[in-house]
């Protein structure tokens, strides 16, 4: 793969539209686009990790999202520069800008995510895996005469968020233009960290786009000379888009940092587990000299603060040169793993103790399970209902359910695999309280007031 390919300013949809001279880059739209969007906006109101906050802030996706993007702007930027110094020849690419297609995509990677966290994308596979959901496996429509394809199953039962983003910012939703979200190759590129269909995915069931937006994925692949190479199956997949490694990169440092920040404050961990946590990071001389710092500090949370900062700075480093180190390997789709699974040994042991202690005490907190009790319980229901209504659309009660979705999503698409997609467009779309609020409606348990 080469940097003059894989980094075009062309946009999905647009492909034929001369671009607009201003102050901003096509790159910089992109993340303007995504800021000012719905969708985003919709971010302040869904699950991270902990309940939505009651007089304790803690992440929400919106604030995670433009944390990750913060991050990813610096990833890019420091990339490109040391790059650059490697090969001066790509300063008239846009190699320069590669902050900005960082940034933008690491804004647009959570869009696709449902209700209640990681929760809500284990309640919607689980549903066509273990519950009632199942029967639409072999399901025959007699409305449309037609049924689910083996690999349409497999994007049901393995529902991913990801592939779900790369879908709402593609799709051709009723009353959007051609092209959905009209993003730049690049951006799109960047943010799809699984390269292929549900049918190639591995046993965690984690892929990249659905069957629906397959051929999409495929013509942004071949504009920016994606290579294919062997997948573990036999076959052939493509290899990562090289700038996949630093979105993935800023997530992995946000999420696993911000959510030991996170549990401090909701007093999960004290403040002696979260300071030997992030002090693991530094060998003896640094925290001796960190030690001092604290002790200018009177207020615990703005310690624990301070320690998060030099922690991602740390990590923010680490990554950078992990990729400029494996940039050959990268570009030729041979690089294997994460970049944080690549960082030293002295940063990779404490980044693993901080993950160890996230699964056994952050993810297990009785807040964390409730929110995943009663997201499944939400989610599942309004899927049996809303699934029995666009496949039984003549009966009194489906058409009063039909009646509630709004016009962009294509129920009655001529098909059962797109009528299917577009009740999870619908409800993967939904926030925390709106998902609540219709979950208690359709239960009786409370009603619309004017």
């Amino acid at each position: 793969m080469k940097w003059e390919q894989l980094l075009s300013n062309k946009r999905f949809g647009q492909e034929k539209t001369p671009h607009r001279e201003d102050d901003r880059s096509e790159f910089q739209r992109d993340f303007d686009r995504l800021i000012f969007s719905a969708p985003f906006r919709r971010l302040q109101n869904k699950t991270q990790v902990f309940p939505l906050p009651g007089s304790i802030f803690v992440h929400n996706r919106l604030t995670h999202s433009l944390e990750v993007s913060s991050v990813g702007r610096s990833l890019g930027n420091d990339v490109s520069r040391l790059l650059l110094e490697r090969h001066p020849r790509l300063a008239k690419t846009h190699l320069t800008e590669m902050g900005s297609i960082v940034s933008a995509a690491c804004l647009a990677h959570d869009l696709g995510n449902p209700p209640f966290g990681h929760s809500g994308e284990r309640a919607i596979g689980s549903y066509f895996s273990e519950e009632k959901g199942r029967k639409y496996e072999t399901y025959f429509c007699d409305e449309t005469g037609d049924s689910l394809t083996p690999e349409q199953w497999q994007d049901l039962v393995h529902f991913e968020g990801n592939a779900n983003a790369f879908r709402l910012l593609t799709h051709h939703f009723r009353g959007r233009r051609e092209g959905g979200f009209v993003m730049t190759y690049s951006t799109l590129a960047s943010i799809v960290k699984y390269p292929y269909s549900s049918s190639q995915a591995s046993k965690k069931g984690k892929f990249g786009f659905f069957q629906a937006e397959q051929a999409d994925f495929n013509k942004i692949a071949q504009e920016l000379g994606i290579k294919k190479v062997k997948n573990g199956k036999g076959g052939e997949q493509y290899a990562r888009y090289p700038l996949v490694y630093l979105v993935e990169a800023a997530d992995d440092i946000c999420y696993q940092i911000m959510d030991i920040e996170d549990a401090h404050k909701l007093k999960i961990l004290t403040t002696e587990e979260t300071h030997k946590l992030l002090m693991g990071f530094f060998d003896k001389e640094k925290q001796k000299e960190i030690r001092a710092r604290l002790a200018q500090l009177d207020d615990i949370n703005e310690q624990v603060v301070y320690l998060r900062s030099i922690v991602i700075s740390l990590l923010e480093n680490e990554c950078v040169r992990v990729f400029v180190d494996n940039e050959k390997a990268i570009l030729d789709g041979r690089f294997e793993g994460s970049l944080i699974d690549h960082i030293s040994e002295r940063a990779s042991q404490a980044y693993k103790t901080c993950v160890k202690t996230a699964v056994t005490k952050i993810y297990r907190a009785q807040m964390v399970v409730d929110i995943e009790i009663a997201g499944h319980k939400v989610i599942t229901q309004l899927l049996d209902l809303m699934l029995e209504a666009v496949t039984h659309s003549d009966r009194t009660y489906s058409m009063i359910l039909i009646n509630r979705v709004s016009s962009q999503y294509q129920i009655d698409a001529p098909t059962l695999y797109e009528r299917i997609l577009a009740v999870l467009d619908y409800i993967s779309g939904m926030t925390d309280v709106f998902a609540l609020d219709l979950y208690r409606k359709i239960n009786g348990m409370s009603l619309a007031t004017v």
